[in-house]
């Protein structure tokens, strides 16, 4: 028998005996009185034992019978709102009496009472002989070497916190919530690729999800690429009055790292976050627990009307299912006749049919679709462009822009911008009756 073959049996056999002490175990309950505090998205909670400051893990629901392990982020005895920035099981929640667990085989694993599994780290056997919540927010199984087996920075939801990173493959991105009632993925993803980061929008209606920002006008990678960023946070003086929040780019190869700056906090930034909200957009939210009221704040949107880097009108839902938006503001909906004030209910008039004859096209002067600022369109002639829509059965609405000869197929109307030049067009299905 070989010496390799020896050593490989040696420590497969010691992987297989290390375990958890048992003084380290843990089962803990989903049952009994509900927190005090305000959390977000008006639910209750039952906070567990597992607690690094300022973060605590907690059952949360928002509907009867309907819970979420998820860690949050915020002090008892600060006045306010906790925040979410981690769930284990998002759209698959358990019962009451739900148990979460961690045995002597490294597993930590969410299960309801019936005994089915809701969610688990599948790190059974693999080394484990701990389990810690660190100062960052980061949770970790560790082996005897201290080496980290699993870490809940490697599966965000829709939150980055600082130190922790997207990377390219899409296997760490971040999904957005559905709604504030409904705890599952919603339409949009931040998503690291090796020349940029991108937003996407996904609907039912659409073929593939839809970019509607990227940080290329930002960053110049070359013929480099990116392999992960990270969400950083430096001191700008040392009496900690100051922090820069930012965006820290690592290279795959042949380009250097470097940061793109977000915001500058007006104290102590290290307990920030940056999340995807449910509309889609970008925020970064900084926590400073030395004050009673007030301790949250917001440096930083991306879209937004004071914003550097984008405005409020590209969130594709920002008008809501159809409307005409200028200067961050909802200021009109498009019908065949004429352009008449928005409300919530502005909608396209709904198709009847798929056949040419069925429908007809009303024409939109002076606006983009907020698909056509990150997306290139295809380079085809206007009239081409008509009939590419007219033989898709999705397609909703076309737009052209006759300066770059452009074409935009629209599977989701939601928010067109008001432009100042003529010559951007759109052209909208509507029933023939």
């Amino acid at each position: 028998m070989s010496l390799p073959f020896i050593f490989l049996v040696s420590f497969f056999a010691f992987i297989a005996h290390a375990q958890v002490p048992a003084n380290e175990t843990f089962k803990y309950v989903n049952e009994g009185e509900f927190g005090q505090y305000i959390i977000e998205y008006d639910g209750n909670y039952r906070p567990l034992d597992t607690f690094k400051s300022p973060f605590q893990l907690a059952f949360y629901n928002i509907t009867p019978n309907a819970y979420t392990l998820a860690l949050r982020m915020g002090l008892r005895r600060s006045e306010s709102l906790i925040r979410w920035v981690w769930e284990a099981n998002r759209g698959n929640p358990v019962g009451e009496n739900a148990t979460f667990t961690f045995g002597t085989d490294g597993n930590l694993v969410l299960a309801n009472a019936d005994g089915r599994v809701a969610w688990q780290t599948n790190t059974r056997n693999k080394g484990v002989v701990g389990f810690k919540l660190l100062s960052n927010g980061n949770m970790v199984l560790y082996n005897s070497k201290g080496n980290f087996v699993w870490q809940s920075f490697h599966y965000p939801t829709d939150t980055l916190l600082v130190g922790q990173s997207l990377r390219v493959g899409g296997v760490t991105k971040l999904v957005s919530r559905a709604s504030e009632t409904e705890n599952k993925d919603g339409s949009y993803s931040f998503v690291m690729e090796p020349k940029r980061l991108a937003l996407y929008y996904k609907s039912k209606n659409s073929p593939k999800p839809i970019v509607y920002f990227t940080s290329s006008k930002l960053i110049d990678v070359g013929k480099g690429s990116l392999e992960h960023v990270t969400l950083n946070c430096y001191p700008l003086n040392s009496d900690d009055s100051a922090y820069d929040l930012a965006l820290l780019y690592e290279p795959g190869n042949s380009i250097s790292g470097f940061n793109l700056v977000l915001a500058t906090t007006k104290y102590n930034g290290t307990s920030s976050f940056l999340r995807l909200e449910i509309d889609g957009n970008l925020k970064v939210y900084t926590y400073y627990n030395k004050v009673r009221y007030g301790a949250w704040e917001v440096p930083f949107t991306l879209f937004d009307k004071d914003s550097i880097f984008e405005v409020g009108c590209q969130l594709p839902e920002r008008c809501g299912s159809f409307g005409l938006c200028e200067d961050n503001q909802c200021v009109g909906c498009p019908t065949p006749k004429v352009v008449v004030a928005w409300s919530e209910s502005c909608e396209a008039e709904k198709l009847t049919s798929c056949g040419a004859k069925s429908f007809r096209y009303y024409k939109v002067e002076g606006v983009d679709h907020f698909s056509s600022k990150y997306n290139e369109g295809y380079a085809i002639k206007e009239t081409d462009c008509g009939k590419k829509c007219t033989l898709d059965c999705k397609c909703l609405g076309y737009f052209y822009n006759r300066d770059t000869s452009r074409c935009w197929i629209a599977y989701d109307l939601k928010t067109l911008t008001k432009v100042a030049s003529s010559t951007h067009v759109g052209y909208i299905k509507a029933p023939n009756h």
